[in-house]
């Protein structure tokens, strides 16, 4: 007979209702944990699932997207672009164990061969909470900007380059915040402009729904801001972010070719800067390098600061049986987690 100590209750969430209320046992979490998100982001193979798990007065929370194995009986599951796994709350030394046999136990009943989540550099115990199922690997710092300093301070570690290219816009552009159809149209233009120029993957390349349904969306706050050039009021850069409790992230931009020279971009960060501090935001997120890399795009995003923090991956082999059987009918070999940057490695096309 189980004793109270160990019973718990486990739901595996798919409706928006019960979604949204099993967030608010949380104080805290971000837009990659919200329905909306989720199903703005899945693909058409794929089922968005929020796992529940309370044990008396601690409660866990995990997002995922389940898919289908192709060839394969099997499921195997992922995350949202972006920063998701565990939240939770009133954590004890019997609830962490109890939720990863909850965990493991929905994977082998869903048909789980492997899992992979990107994790959220903003929560605290998502280590600790996954420890011994799979494995955690560090990817790459991303930049912070501490919203809570007087702005003078958060300005100060600007670098020149930076506050010239801010001055030089602030001159040159005025900014505003816009849903406007048309203006959401020309964003969208941008941003495909340039994933063109950069030779994106077809990942990147997210449609007009997706930016639509994040823009309008109740489960979280998303503002498009657009510098415009005073003198003809073209648009010449626009940016999403999306502020949910605490945090803002810096979710996706676009500059026309010709005025890159300009980098308005900055002056569209600076004042996302401004407006989140003067709301009282905690976090302004600017993420990181392409893939985690130390690139000139981590270089540009540290020119506002050095608060970096780590984001992370989770990686977990459920059945290695069918794991190895996948790899080996796909890849001709069988792989350990860490001998190949692409997981799982049954999935990986080159």
């Amino acid at each position: 007979m189980e004793t109270l100590e160990e019973t718990y209750s486990v739901r595996c969430i798919q409706d928006k209702p019960g979604w949204k209320e099993a967030l608010k046992e949380f104080s805290w979490y971000d837009c990659y944990h919200t329905y909306d998100f989720n199903h703005s982001s899945k693909r058409s193979d794929e089922i968005p699932v929020l796992f529940s798990f309370c044990h008396n007065d601690a409660c866990i929370a995990i997002p995922f997207l389940k898919r289908p194995i192709p060839g394969s009986r099997y499921n195997d599951i992922t995350s949202v672009w972006g920063y998701g796994g565990p939240i939770s709350k009133n954590l004890n030394e019997l609830s962490i164990p109890l939720f990863k046999e909850a965990l493991h136990e929905f994977f082998i009943e869903q048909k789980v061969v492997s899992v992979f989540s990107r994790l959220n550099p903003y929560l605290n115990n998502q280590e600790e909470l996954l420890a011994d199922l799979g494995i955690i690997e560090d990817i790459g710092p991303v930049v912070n900007i501490d919203l809570t300093l007087p702005l003078d301070l958060q300005r100060q570690v600007f670098s020149k380059t930076t506050k010239r290219y801010i001055n030089k816009g602030r001159r040159l552009c005025h900014v505003r915040r816009s849903k406007e159809g048309k203006d959401i149209l020309k964003f969208i233009n941008l941003y495909y402009e340039n994933m063109d120029r950069v030779d994106a993957k077809d990942s990147y390349y997210f449609n007009k729904d997706y930016v639509f349904d994040l823009l309008f969306s109740k489960d979280f706050e998303t503002d498009l801001y657009i510098a415009e050039l005073k003198e003809s009021g073209e648009m010449i850069s626009g940016a999403m972010m999306i502020k949910t409790n605490n945090i803002i992230q810096y979710h996706m931009s676009g500059t026309a070719d010709k005025y890159l020279h300009l980098t308005p971009i900055r002056l569209l960060l600076d004042e996302t800067r401004l407006d989140g501090t003067e709301a009282g935001y905690t976090y302004f997120n600017l993420g990181g390098g392409l893939g985690g890399r130390d690139d000139s795009l981590l270089h540009f995003k540290s020119s506002f600061s050095k608060d970096h923090k780590m984001f992370k991956v989770w990686k977990y082999i459920v059945n290695r049986e069918e794991y190895d059987r996948l790899c080996l009918k796909n890849k001709g070999r069988t792989f350990k987690i860490s001998e190949t940057d692409y997981f799982p490695a049954y999935r990986d096309k080159d």
